[in-house]
């Protein structure tokens, strides 16, 4: 049986769900800006964003901790992956988009569950941007994509209806294809701030919807396809080199801390009169 150190209750689903609902009008309330309007891109929400994220994040483990999915075990978890995690990201980062650190959040929120998944998700963007200095207004932004991508894998179905290469071929296609995804949500970001009105690909506040994705889709295309292949393919051969030995080294960790045993106190037994 495979255990699950966080267990998504009803609180910390709802504070997920508060989480994601800010994080999507954040991201895309400039499509929704009309063409006078004083702010029209990013540069001036981040830090409204991350003031909002901070608390939030400690919403769901204190939500989680009081469901009774997290103990000390789990937040220690958490910091031993969201360690490693930020150590990898400079092992490749800035180099054709090649990022380690994304497959090895693929297998712990497949492991660990959703509600640990998007909370490492973040953390980890968040150490790793200490780590490596790239604190900014689009930190937030990458808190929030990482904390989906690794959230959703543990959405997938579960190990009880899929395992060993079966399950390694789902993780590894699920990583490739969410690669792209973190990088076409991460676009939304900084296409705002895209200078040029009269360029085919920029930004253009006040345009009708469908125009502005047209312009996105031209955008993400032109800018960032390569640099999402290379992390997609990158994910997908890590996925399917280190994945059995990684996920079995995770499992195991979870079922010896137990994250889930409660624990009970018996009454002593009674001493024989002699």
């Amino acid at each position: 049986m495979t255990a699950r150190p966080v267990r998504l209750g009803p609180r910390a689903l709802a504070a997920l769900v508060l989480i994601s609902v800010i994080g999507v009008a954040a991201f895309g309330w400039p499509l929704l800006a009309d063409a006078d309007a004083a702010v029209t891109d990013h540069a001036q929400d981040a830090p409204w964003l991350f003031a909002a994220l901070l608390p939030l994040l400690v919403s769901v483990v204190v939500a989680t901790i009081s469901d009774g999915g997290m103990d000390a075990k789990a937040v220690a978890m958490l910091g031993v992956l969201a360690a490693v995690g930020a150590a990898l990201r400079p092992l490749g980062a800035g180099t054709a988009g090649l990022e380690p650190m994304f497959f090895l959040m693929v297998l712990s929120g497949r492991v660990l569950g959703p509600g640990f998944g998007f909370v490492l998700g973040s953390v980890t963007m968040f150490a790793s941007a200490l780590l490596t200095g790239g604190v900014g207004p689009w930190m937030p932004f990458q808190m929030l994509a990482m904390g989906w991508f690794t959230m959703a894998a543990g959405l997938l179905p579960g190990p009880d209806r899929l395992r060993g290469r079966a399950e390694l071929l789902m993780l590894a296609a699920y990583g490739f294809v969410a690669a792209f995804a973190y990088g076409t949500v991460m676009n939304l970001y900084g296409w705002t701030l895209v200078p040029g009105p009269a360029s085919g690909i920029s930004f253009h506040a006040g345009d009708p919807l469908h125009e502005n994705l047209v312009r996105f889709l031209a955008y993400v295309l032109a800018t960032s396809l390569g640099w999402d292949l290379g992390r997609a393919v990158l994910t997908l051969v890590l996925t399917l080199a280190v994945g059995p030995t990684l996920l079995k080294a995770l499992r195991r960790a979870t079922r010896r801390a137990a994250f889930e045993a409660q624990v009970t106190f018996e009454a002593p037994g009674r001493v024989p009169e002699g």
